[in-house]
């Protein structure tokens, strides 16, 4: 019984939902002294090639050994079954392909590649009933192919050969291929004086077998920048499929992989392959291929799955296997894809791209692997070779790793089964990304590093754009939608949103603060609702939609880890990979609230920020005793209380010159508007236009230098002063008038101390466009969610980046609330209802789904670049 064996892997999105044994080993076959290179069958026999050059021939009922084929000088590297014509074609290290008569087990004829051993390893081959040709992958980069004549008679094992077939002569030896270390005192030639048999020459030799060459008009010439290592076909044919055949477009498609990190798809016609999709896996070289229906799973080096769906040419997702260790085979039985590494492994994955098992399968490396039926007991194998020699047969049917299985660790009981969203959202929260505490540095680094691959593995290439030495990474990540035939482009969405979060002492929380927790209908932990939630809310949004082919735009994530510290880093980085970045129609954000519980909200405004540092030092003197210099000395600390004093009437009038002078008068419609917010929040229009519409100023903090004990009279003082600002007042022209007026204040109090005045953070207001097209997009889908019209409404908070982002890329901004004003966000028990959670994503698929369908963007934009 195989040993189950947990596939460690923290990046990992794909849950582990096993709860029960991995299949059992019903037979195991041994190669003696020979590595398992390739595998196939004819539904009668399991074909094994090895790197000793020969093909055993197994009976798949009684697993006893019927015969050896014996003929190539090579490693046996592809096989491939022509179960319509009762063939098998094989490839190998000699450049050649050699048809094998499935009924008699006996050679028919050997087919040389075009320029013969330039062409070097073949290592890949691919059968189609449907035009009778044979496709091979080579290590020149080359695609080739050769044309059968139709069938005439299905049972005779000896099919008619085209004219020009000859017998076949030694190949001449290549100066690359061929060689052989000098140590081995051995010829290029010497290989080559094996028979056709693959036993010495001075055996007994077989009957000759006729020779055909493919033509040069059926090459395509550097058809990668790497040798093509695998192939799949388009409807699959293999043992397991479930694709129809003909496909409902009548085309049959060739996919090929290659050490280029990228795969290509080829229509085939009755005249050669026609390119018509290249995607770039950008995770080392392709090493195994898969495909079902229009999704092709690509096996890759490091560990990485990647699945592209064909009729969209877009990446579905990525799934991490195990991060550093090649993926060399993959296989499909039903909606199971079987991942086999180079360590030994293996492991089945469902639709949903949950992992539904993993077991050692080899001792060594698992080379190949196919799936299998057992024509008198309609069971079915998964059957593995390794470098150990072994061939291992696994008891598997259609669905059955994963039907009968459920999730082992879901968390909220009942309800997020197959939810790759709470179950990201739980790894998520679990990481302490407080980026204003140096000892969380690492983990803000580890938090950027997981929110990058959990975008891969959504469907999103993503990468880390450095912020600086001592800043945290930005994830930049891209949801490729599928683009319309009658489109010139995309619409392209901008997600911005950040990972990092504020410290969360374990004082006052009911649970946690870095575990998830469900609790009456809420899910509870530090930044769930501000703004690791909401991030991957509209993320797995983005997937859903892009999984089931209904994403029609592109949607780009800016994804910042120190927006709770000040954003630094932020713009500059931006204006550094701006054109890589592209061009963008709209900004979405989720990092605000509804005004009430139950009252959908949009909001289309905020107020910008000037944070001030303010510090009045004695010159020359250290602290001292009140007792002993108490009334004979002037004091720092009553300087600053007479500065703070002079900034604010007792009507909470800022008394900074000019200051109101630019301030934008409510007009009748929002006035209107607010009195009914007042309806439904309770609280008179006038606090909430004088929380949202208006200027405020704020001391944050005073402290003084020395031990902080009453006898102390300290020979510093500072403080921290913030104030808000609203439309229409200029940013630097309030910031500016802030430390003149403070200076101005400070020289009339006529002090012998000094005073130093710094603006250490600002950002601008934001007021969104309601008239807009994209606004009313968002406002409908939040309409057709919920069932109500959601209430407009502005806050009094500020999020730098969005003026900055809309200002940078000239398009409009979008605010999509999703937590409410009792979520708690930067105070003990932070959380977000599970309910609003759920709809967010929902919203965000309504609003894309919406833009997509066109009609969104205007005239000019269609025409940007």
């Amino acid at each position: 019984m195989p040993v189950p064996v947990p596939l460690s892997n923290k990046a990992s999105l794909s849950r582990k939902i096993a709860v029960a044994a991995p299949p059992r080993r019903v037979h195991a076959l041994q190669q003696q002294r020979a590595s398992v290179l390739s595998l196939a069958t004819d539904g009668r026999y399991i074909y094994s090639g090895s790197q000793s050059a020969d093909i055993s021939v197994w009976d798949s009922f009684s697993f006893e050994l019927k015969t050896t084929l014996r003929g190539h000088t090579g490693s046996v590297l592809a096989l491939e079954p022509a179960s319509d014509r009762n063939w098998l074609f094989s490839s190998s290290g000699d450049s050649t392909i050699r048809v094998w008569c499935t009924r008699k087990h006996k050679p028919l004829l050997v087919l040389n590649p075009y320029l013969d051993t330039d062409a070097g390893d073949l290592f890949s081959l691919a059968w189609s009933p449907a035009l009778q040709t044979i496709y091979v992958g080579c290590q020149n980069t080359s695609l080739q192919w050769y044309n059968f004549p139709p069938l005439t008679s299905a049972d005779a094992p000896g099919t008619p050969l085209p004219s020009g077939a000859s017998t076949p002569s030694i190949r001449p030896a290549h100066k690359f291929f061929d060689s052989f270390p000098r140590s081995l005192r051995r010829t290029a030639t010497s290989q080559l004086s094996r028979d056709s048999s693959g036993s010495a020459s001075n055996e007994s030799e077989p009957a000759p077998v006729q020779t055909i060459d493919i033509p040069a008009e059926n090459v395509i010439d550097s058809a990668h920048y790497g040798y093509i290592y695998c192939m799949a076909l388009l409807p699959s044919s293999r043992e397991g499929s479930d694709d129809a055949s003909p496909r409902e477009d009548g085309e049959t498609y060739l996919v090929t992989g290659s050490g280029d990190e990228a795969i290509k798809a080829w229509r085939l016609t009755p005249s050669g392959p026609e390119l018509v999709a290249e995607c770039e896996c950008s995770h080392g070289a392709v090493l195994s291929l898969a495909a079902r229906g229009d999704t092709v799973y690509a096996g890759c080096q490091d560990g990485y799955v990647k699945v592209w769906d064909l009729q969209t040419r877009t990446l579905m997702r990525t799934i991490i296997v195990q991060e550093g260790v090649d993926v060399l085979s993959l296989s499909v039985l039903g909606t199971d894809v079987y991942a086999c590494s180079a360590d030994g492994q293996v492991a089945c994955f469902a639709d949903t791209f949950d992992c539904s098992a993993a077991w050692r399968g080899h001792d060594g490396i698992v080379l190949s692997s196919i799936v299998a039926r057992q024509r008198q007991t309609d069971e079915y194998f998964l059957v593995t070779g390794g470098n150990d020699g072994a061939i291992n047969f696994w008891g598997v049917r259609p669905g059955g790793l994963t039907s009968a299985l459920s999730c082992s660790d879901d968390i909220i009981r009942g309800e997020c089964k197959d939810d790759v969203f709470f179950y990201a959202l739980n790894k998520f929260v679990a990481l302490p990304s407080v980026s204003s505490a140096p000892e969380h540095r690492e983990d803000c680094r580890q938090a950027a590093v997981w929110l990058q691959k959990c975008m891969q593995q959504l469907g999103a290439p993503s990468k880390l754009l450095s912020t600086g030495d001592d800043t945290n990474p930005i994830v930049l990540a891209t949801f490729q939608g599928a683009c319309s035939s009658t489109a010139t482009r995309n619409p392209r969405i901008l997600v911005y949103g950040h990972y990092d979060v504020i410290s969360a002492p374990p004082e006052g929380w009911d649970s946690p603060p870095f575990t998830l927790t469900a609790r009456n209908g809420s899910m509870y932990g530090r930044g769930v609702s501000d703004d690791k939630g909401p991030v991957l809310a509209m993320a797995c949004a983005a997937a859903e939609l892009l999984q089931s082919r209904r994403l029609n735009v592109d949607v780009l994530f800016l994804v910042e880890g120190e927006e709770e510290t000040g954003s630094v880093g932020f713009r500059a980085t931006v204006e550094k990979y701006k054109e890589h970045i592209g061009h963008v129609d709209a900004i979405l954000v989720s990092n605000s609230s509804w005004i009430a519980p139950n009252v959908p909200s949009i909001t289309y405004g905020l107020r910008g920020v000037v944070h001030c540092n303010l510090q009045i030092t004695a010159n020359n003197r250290p602290d001292l005793h009140s007792g002993v210099y108490g009334g004979g000395v002037q004091e720092p600390m009553m300087d600053m209380i007479q500065l703070l004093a002079a900034l604010q009437d007792r009507d909470r009038r800022v008394l900074i010159p000019g200051f109101y002078d630019n301030v934008r008068a409510q007009d009748k419609k929002e006035a209107e508007l607010f009195t009914m917010l007042e309806e439904i929040t309770q609280t008179c229009s006038s606090k909430l236009r004088s929380r949202w519409c208006e200027p405020s100023l704020t001391v944050h903090n005073i402290s003084g230098s020395g031990p902080r004990n009453s006898t102390v009279i300290p020979s510093s003082a500072s403080a921290q002063v913030s104030i808000r600002i609203v439309p229409d007042q200029d940013l630097d022209t309030i910031s500016a008038q802030l430390c003149s007026y403070i200076r101005d204040t400070f020289t009339g109090l006529d002090s012998s101390h000094k005073l130093s005045v710094s603006v250490d953070h600002a950002a601008d207001w934001w007021l969104g466009e309601l008239e807009h097209p994209w606004f009313l997009a968002l406002e409908s889908a939040i309409h057709d969610e919920w069932g109500v019209q959601p209430m407009r409404v502005r806050e009094g908070g500020t999020i730098p980046c969005i003026p900055f982002l809309e200002k940078s890329f000239g398009c409009p901004a979008l605010h999509l609330p999703m937590g409410s004003g009792a979520d708690q966000a930067h105070l003990p028990n932070e959380h977000l209802a599970l309910s609003h959670l759920r709809h967010g994503k929902s919203v965000v698929k309504r609003f894309l789904e919406r833009v997509g369908e066109g009609g969104v963007l205007g005239p000019a934009a269609e025409d940007a670049p």
